[in-house]
């Protein structure tokens, strides 16, 4: 038979394979057009809408009212239930039929009581399979429900996808119908896709790619769209192409479905709870269809929900975790933010998440998994490797704006040395599609490559849910071992992990903080949020100290366990990582601070309770005796402020044993009184004996002088406490980023609506106030205090704050010279450049850190603390704490209102370890507690006798109501032998994990003093002490 030539014009024959399968052009003659057979009317559709997320049980019991396709429903956040009634046409025997479902909105499709599959057209999923072959013995007729949240798959933004929602938007049903689908022509459809694929991403210097086009043009040269008799012989030739494989070397691609889902982001958390329901019961379906097909899922709580709201589906999951198709992965609460939570709640994400996953599933996850958040803290490896995990995957770091990170596989290692097995997916997304591209940037991208030869490949849609879809699978499957691409394998996170492991040999190391170069704008933005969150840490900290020592010292105390968890799992949700860094929408930032009041109504109460529990009550006539607790692991001598029945303040200075309680004494005077005075020119001047400072009109510190030595701290010629503002307009990501360009935009913020003025001068505690204008909406009021025997000076600080798209920060210039400055991070410190040598410098203008931040030279230091932020920026001499900022999306109001927060600057002789700037910052952020009762000597419970080591949490062990679970942790960056001294009756010791689980290797070793403890530099600690 006579064949014509192929054709040399490659632009041609790509097109013309395009055109072939385009569901824009000709589709009356090609074969996209052939994808759906006959349609038909359904029998009636009707709905019933709600304001409110109901359940299904409730939904079907209201009055439906018939609608067609066309009709527009909302407002957003609203909720559709829809009533569908079909019949299928007798004449389609042995066809494929599907419900043919469109919308804007986001649906899921109820059959006799049951959740069946989610329906979202942005997620590629707008059909739903009634019967594969139709039979006579079938039902025909069927009554459907679909439930549809008046939301898009990612919201409702107005005008683009991170805007703030459209709260008037309505939602349309688009189609609603009956229809044949033709499986031969998806089929048919799938195989020319990926060879147009082939053929593209290849380009014309690849001979593969030409082979690929020449397949792809005789396929349509066989193919008749309109005879299905046909297709087999284009298949074939389809499938001769991918049948050809590659050598034994090639790269391994270990494809695993996945479905990253924002427990909440520009959606409100209840949303989540439906979008988890929607996702993963389609995945079952995928599962039920496709035996080899893994599915990866992460966030206990999402678990959780879908336990709660979905049982039945949740059983359903539970058979396939058994089977090792629906893997559990990450091991944590949620995919927590992984800066700004304390070293304490990143346990706690691990400790809740474990426990759920092993109660349920009765195993604890291997790998950490974290694939979108902004930035990892350097004390990850050492916290995962505490809670049985030496595994980690993420991507995000592919994000970075300045410089590209050098690997994809390699071993991190912590700031206490501890190493974990890390992968970056090399595809740099957590949500590929399974196309060609998809699989040629994860060898391409590889920068480990001849290190590592095997890679993970996440597909499904994500962010908003959705998932893996078949044509992914299908994708997948064209090309599991086809010459050009990389082998592909349907894996398991355990499987990829243990193949990285095995040819490990090569692999690099990188050391310290995983620091993400964009996003750095969510270390300030929803600065109530942040207050929230390390206010909550401190009271739930407090609460578990408090009950602990309650529990030992009163028979009839019971240990408040079941409410503590309920606090810890709201504080834990608000850490997500849209959340804590205030990338989420108003609504919820709204939810947000609501389970923050929660917290601190509930904490307060128990807090009270345990330490009513400690002291006698307080007789008659002895109303005014008062307690006070300690919950920090070293002594205290501070002034507090008393209960008064009138509105003057009443002062004292109290001295509190470490871990414990004392009687408040009114008559305790301090070394040095407090004096401030008001100087000729306005200025003022404060000292305490420790610290003395010079303040003008404006509030700013003209001079600190640490009388100890007579240095000055504030640098020459230059004023502290400055206020200051910048234009701050990202490139896109709003509420995210702050740019470096922001600095060009400086203007000092000097305008004084009330100068400074003395408020207090007095034997405990001397203040000076002032106010200032920001703008005209926007103001700043001061409150400059020193305590008596403080070495700090302390800024109580409010701000009205109603800008657009600024930022303000306060500087100290101060009097030191260093290349590096330490911020605090969870249970250590690290050091960053305060130069800008490097572009790896450069792209740290904005960091992160907790309580304190410090820059020392030898002998001498300045300390930042403060109470609820966590932006820093310390360039040359230069401190500057980041305090507020104001993006517009995607909350239109973030940020908007008052805001009351407290720093302090604390000058020091020698390293800021031996000044115990640590136990300062500590003080600031966990004050002492007054109450009401009677102690009859000071009492101390814990006490630890080197400075280096901190005693971090006391609470009651999980699985055992007579053991208490001690978490200490070395802080200064020193190899150090302590003794742990407790009052209370102990039994016996264990060390054990993060998880609580005994380690038997590890012998206690008790002296009469106490328990002998040794570190290394950062390492954490664990102990279960069974009491008598």
């Amino acid at each position: 038979m006579y064949h014509q030539p192929v054709l040399k014009n490659r632009r041609t024959l790509l097109e013309r394979a395009e055109k072939f399968i385009s569901d824009i052009y000709f589709t009356d003659c090609n074969l996209r057009g052939r994808l759906f057979g006959d349609t038909h009317p359904l029998e009636s559709v009707s709905v019933f809408l709600s304001e409110k997320r109901i359940l299904y049980s409730e939904a079907i019991q209201q009055n439906f009212q018939l609608c067609k396709v066309g009709d527009a429903f909302g407002p957003t956040w609203w909720t559709c239930w829809f009533k569908v009634v079909l019949k299928i046409p007798e004449a389609w025997r042995g066809k494929e039929v599907h419900l043919r479902w469109e919308s804007d909105g986001e649906g899921m499709v109820w059959r006799d009581q049951q959740p069946l599959q989610g329906l979202t057209k942005e997620g590629e999923k707008t059909s739903y399979v009634l019967t594969e072959c139709l039979k006579d013995s079938e039902p025909h007729g069927i009554t459907l429900y679909v439930e549809l949240a008046c939301n898009g798959l990612f919201g409702a933004g107005k005008g683009s996808m991170i805007a703030a929602p459209d709260p008037n938007r309505k939602f349309t049903l688009q189609k609603a119908e009956l229809v044949v689908f033709n499986q031969d022509v998806r089929e048919l459809l799938t195989d020319f896709e990926m060879l147009v694929d082939i053929v593209k991403i290849l380009g014309e210097g690849e001979q593969r790619g030409f082979q690929a086009l020449f397949t792809a043009n005789e396929m349509v040269n066989l193919c008749d769209p309109a005879n299905p008799s046909s297709f087999a012989a284009a298949r074939s030739l389809a499938q001769k192409f991918f049948a050809q494989k590659n050598g034994e070397s090639q790269h391994v691609v270990h494809a695993m479905g996945h479905c990253h889902i924002d427990s909440a982001w520009l959606w409100p958390y209840e949303e989540t709870i439906r979008k988890c329901a929607r996702s993963w019961v389609t995945v079952i379906r995928l599962i039920e269809n496709n035996p080899e097909f893994v599915f990866t899922c992460s966030q206990a709580q999402q678990f959780q929900w879908v336990k709660s709201w979905y049982p039945n589906l949740f059983s359903e999951i539970k058979q396939f975790v058994q089977k090792g198709q629906f893997i559990p992965v990450g091991g944590t609460w949620v995919e927590m933010d992984g800066n700004l939570p304390s070293g304490e709640s990143m346990v706690r994400q691990f400790l809740h998440g474990q426990n759920f996953f092993k109660d349920e599933f009765a195993h604890y996850c291997k790998e950490f998994w974290l694939p979108d958040t902004f930035g990892y803290s350097a004390q990850l490896p050492q916290i995962m490797k505490g809670c049985g995990i030496s595994r980690f995957l993420t991507q995000k770091i592919s994000w970075n704006l300045v410089n590209t990170f050098p690997h994809n596989t390699f071993f991190w290692e912590g700031i206490d040395g501890t190493q974990v097995l890390t992968h970056f997916p090399p595809g740099n997304s957590y949500e590929m599609k399974g196309k060609v591209e998809d699989l040629i940037n994860t060898v391409k991208n590889n920068k480990d490559k001849g290190r590592a030869n095997h890679s993970g490949f996440l597909f499904g849609f994500g962010d908003g849910g959705g998932g893996p879809t078949q044509l992914m699978l299908d994708r997948l499957q064209r090309v599991r071992d086809t010459d050009c691409l990389p082998k592909v394998q349907m894996s398991s996170p355990d499987v990829l992990f243990s193949q990285l492991e095995s040819d490990s040999s090569l692999l690099c190391t990188w050391v310290g903080e995983l620091f993400l170069e964009l996003h750095n704008g969510t270390y300030t933005t929803q600065a109530k949020i942040k207050l929230g969150n390390r206010h909550c840490e401190a009271l739930l900290h407090d609460v578990e100290v408090a009950s602990c020592l309650a529990l030992c010292k009163t028979d009839s105390f019971k240990y408040p366990a079941c409410k503590l968890q309920e606090l810890w799992r709201l504080l834990l949700l608000n850490q997500f990582h849209d959340v804590i860094p205030g990338s989420c929408i108003e609504m919820v930032v709204e939810d947000a601070l609501k389970y923050y009041d929660e917290i601190r109504t509930t904490g307060s109460r128990l807090l009270l309770a345990a330490c009513e529990s400690l002291g006698s009550t307080p007789g008659k006539g002895a109303g005014s005796s008062m307690a006070v607790l300690n919950t920090l692991p070293w002594e205290r001598t501070e002034v507090i402020s008393l209960p008064a029945e009138d509105a003057q303040t009443r002062l004292a200075l109290v001295k509190v044993p470490s871990v414990g309680v004392a009687q408040v004494t009114e008559t305790a005077e301090p070394k040095d009184s407090v004096s401030v005075t008001m100087m000729v020119g306005g200025t003022i001047m404060m000292e305490n004996g420790l610290l003395k400072a010079t303040i003008d009109q404006t509030g700013r510190l003209m001079s600190l002088l640490l009388l100890q030595t007579n240095r000055e701290t504030i640098f020459e010629g230059c004023l502290g406490n400055q206020f200051t503002l910048f234009d701050d307009v990202p490139l896109y990501w709003d509420a995210w980023d702050v740019m470096d360009y922001h600095l060009q935009t400086r203007k000092p913020v000097i305008e004084v609506i009330e100068p400074a003025k003395v408020v207090r001068s007095g034997t405990h505690q001397g203040s000076v106030s002032f106010s200032l204008r920001i703008s005209g909406k926007s103001t700043i009021r001061q409150e400059i205090v020193l305590d008596a025997c403080c070495p700090y000076i302390k800024f109580n600080t409010q701000v009205d704050w109603e800008e657009s798209h600024k930022f303000l920060k306060v500087e100290f210039p101060v009097q030191v010279r260093s290349p590096n400055a330490t911020y605090e991070i969870q249970f250590g410190h690290l050091q960053r450049p305060t130069h800008r040598n490097t572009s790896w410098d450069w792209a740290r203008f904005e960091v992160w850190g907790h309580k304190w931040a410090d820059l020392s030279e030898h002998g001498f230091g300045v300390a930042l603390l403060n109470d609820s932020k966590y932006g820093y920026s310390i360039h040359e001499n230069i401190m500057t704490l980041s305090l507020l900022r104001a993006p517009k999306a995607p909350d239109a109001n973030a940020d908007m209102g008052h805001h009351n927060f407290t720093y302090a600057l604390m000058p020091h002789t020698g390293p800021f370890q031996d000044a115990l700037v640590i136990q300062y910052a500590y003080n600031l952020n966990f004050p002492l507690h007054v109450f009401h009762g009677v102690i009859s000597e000071p009492w101390s419970a814990f006490s630890v006798n080197s400075p280096a080591v901190i005693l971090e949490t006391v609470k009651q062990a999980e699985s055992r109501e007579n053991a208490l679970l001690i978490r200490l942790y070395e802080s200064h960056g020193s190899s150090v032998t302590t003794t742990l001294s407790t009052s209370l009756p102990l039994h016996k010791a264990w060390h054990c994990d993060l998880l609580e689980r005994p380690d038997s290797i590890i012998p206690v070793s008790k002296t009469t003093s106490g328990i002998s403890l040794t570190f290394k530099p950062f390492q954490i600690r664990s102990l279960l002490l069974i009491i008598k």
